[in-house]
């Protein structure tokens, strides 16, 4: 995990319609970077879904949301265009910006281990240092709890 107060990893990745969208395009405003295993599972879609409901709030404070996974970009398409997302998916297949920001790791389930995403997000400041760091984020509260730091943090 990036500490608090350094600079944010840079990274260039595709959108779900293969437009690439870079941090520094992003300068000047607060970035909502969350990072989630897999488009179309339960705990993904609340998480999205409740940032979905949520964006215009997040847009009136400055913020852009920006979701990341190892998904493919037509799978981005699919999950947003079934929940009828309204904000920015970007997809890492290779998982280099995941690994840049700490949440590609060892998971174990069932006695196995595996590399995959921890569910986590980072709230990235106008000047594009991390302001805070969410680690082991709980899909259904996350989305508010982002929000009201925002609010504090921005007023």
């Amino acid at each position: 995990m990036i500490k608090l107060g350094l600079k944010a990893p840079a990274f260039t990745l595709p959108d779900k319609d293969g437009v690439e969208h870079s941090l520094s395009q992003y300068a000047g405003k607060w970035v909502v970077l969350f990072f989630y295993p897999r488009d179309n599972t339960p705990g993904c879609t609340i998480e999205s879904c409740k940032f979905r409901d949520m964006q215009s709030k997040f847009e009136k404070l400055g913020a852009v949301i920006l979701g990341v996974s190892k998904d493919s970009e037509k799978s981005h398409e699919k999950f947003a265009d079934k929940y009828d997302l309204n904000f920015t998916l970007l997809s890492d297949p290779d998982t280099k910006m995941m690994e840049a920001y700490g949440v590609w790791q060892k998971k174990k389930m069932m006695g196995k281990e595996y590399m995959g995403i921890v569910r986590s997000s980072y709230l990235i400041d106008p000047s594009g240092k991390v302001a805070k760091v969410y680690d082991k984020v709980k899909p259904i509260s996350h989305p508010g709890e982002v929000l009201a730091d925002l609010q504090e943090l921005s007023s």
